[in-house]
């Protein structure tokens, strides 16, 4: 069976952590959008690693997939799989034939077009991402399966390289370098697609996964950031450029909708909210400029509001995995949720970082907002709508800090009942059952409640 794991805000919910936690059962895990802008931290044997391509199931020793939904740094993956050998794993990562390759001119690119944007930049991580797949729209783009087939790679480098030293050059007036060479990009990617081929890592994804499927096995596909940012569902345009919902987890691996429709959607929740970049965010608290570390919430301070978003913030560590920037950070946003719940049809959910809200003497959660002088319960189709939105609030009363590594050991009546009460209303909300509660960045600190490839 499938198990598909959905990011349900902006990213950064602890996806790569609800994978960990069910890896046990699982045989093959894998991504099926998205790049190396993809921060997952995954902390296993007491080790921490940092991975933004490699599928978080490789540090369990899982075959790992990149599905051809994905854009592939070669350089990026290659290093972090040399990283992850340093420290005795060895990874067992495919690659799809299908995906689509970042090639340096994209992460040139990608900044110089942020830059010229301004007030539109959508705060991309740099790394090509968005080039790529626009690539790949406009049907220009060179695929992993190229990188096999040097005659293939060179004409389709040949057709692409100067029409993007001639938009760097002539519309956009930068000086450019072998970033923007033929030859240069020739030998390089010719290499990356010889060691593809020697250590057998391209494969035809769907058939792959399917036959893994026939075979009894359990795989479980992972998404990359999160369902407000997706392409066409989220807060256009400050989103990622491709479908990080349910439903881009048939497009981006090759399985039918059917196959992934009849295993479990989890939605990954964040306890609060937290993105990096730009646009609205109707729950956000303070901001990143002034930060007070010393925050005490007992106390409270002149600037509450600011000093509260600092001390969620260094609580929770929202610092982004591949950039370090701070993430700016809110109370939970209920609209937001129900509108991920309809789109990706979850079946269960995954509530993290609910000991990050502990100590405070009340919680907030914005319930609704307030459009036009009506009431609205989830988020409206365009984002300058959803700018005018005001969120309107219910208060919970906070919950104390406790040994959270006893509670994931005792169950989930051991978590204190204010908690309880804050996820059984988000539950409610969204019509779909409790799976896990993360209480603590590791794998043992985390409440089980159901176990999905047990449930069937």
């Amino acid at each position: 069976m499938t198990v598909t794991i959905v990011g349900s805000q902006l990213g950064d919910e602890g996806k790569g952590g609800v994978v960990d936690l069910y890896g046990d059962a699982v045989d093959v895990v894998a991504r099926y959008q998205g790049g190396d802008n993809a921060g997952h931290t995954v902390v296993h044997d007491g080790e921490k690693y940092k991975l933004s391509l490699v599928p978080s199931g490789a540090v369990r020793g899982k075959v790992g997939v990149l599905g051809n939904g994905c854009v592939v740094n070669p350089e990026t993956l290659f290093d972090e799989i040399d990283t992850l050998r340093d420290r005795d794993l060895e990874p067992d990562v495919r690659v799809a034939e299908r995906a689509h390759v970042i090639l340096p001119y994209h992460r040139a690119l990608d900044g110089i077009e942020e830059d010229e944007k301004e007030d539109l930049a959508a705060g991309t991580t740099g790394r090509g991402i968005g080039p790529t797949y626009e690539d790949k729209a406009g049907r220009r783009g060179v695929r992993v399966g190229d990188l096999l087939d040097p005659d293939v790679l060179r004409e389709r480098l040949e057709y692409v390289v100067p029409q993007k030293r001639a938009l760097a050059e002539d519309v956009f007036d930068k000086r450019t370098g072998e970033e923007f060479d033929v030859e240069h990009l020739y030998e390089t990617y010719r290499e990356y697609g010889e060691r593809l081929a020697n250590e057998g890592m391209v494969v035809d994804c769907g058939t792959f996964l399917q036959e893994r499927i026939d075979a009894g096995e359990n795989v479980m596909l992972e998404g990359a950031q999160g369902t407000s940012i997706d392409i066409d569902h989220g807060i256009y345009p400050y989103v990622t450029s491709s479908n990080p919902t349910a439903g881009g987890a048939s497009v981006g691996t090759g399985l039918g909708p059917t196959v992934v429709g009849q295993g479990e959607v989890i939605g990954i929740v964040k306890a609060y909210l937290s993105r990096v970049g730009t646009g609205p965010l109707p729950t956000e608290l303070g901001g990143v400029e002034g930060q007070t570390p010393d925050y005490d919430p007992e106390e409270g301070s002149d600037d509450e509001e600011e000093q509260l978003a600092t001390y969620i913030r260094d609580e929770g560590g929202e610092y982004g995995t591949v950039t370090g920037r701070p993430r700016r950070v809110g109370w939970l946003d209920m609209p937001m949720l129900r509108h991920a719940a309809r789109a990706n049809g979850f079946t269960g959910l995954a509530i993290n970082h609910i000991d990050v809200l502990a100590g405070l003497e009340e919680v907030n959660v914005g319930h609704a907002y307030e459009f036009d002088g009506e009431e609205i319960l989830t988020m409206p189709a365009t984002t300058e709508k959803w700018g005018r939105c005001e969120a309107t609030f219910r208060s919970f009363d906070g919950w104390p800090a406790v040994d959270w590594e006893s509670v994931a050991e005792d169950g989930y009546d051991a978590i204190p009942e204010n908690a309880r009460t804050y996820l059984e209303y988000v539950a409610a909300e969204l019509e779909a059952p409790i799976y896990a509660v993360g209480v603590g960045p590791g794998r043992e600190e985390t409440v089980v409640v159901e176990n999905p490839y047990s449930n069937n």
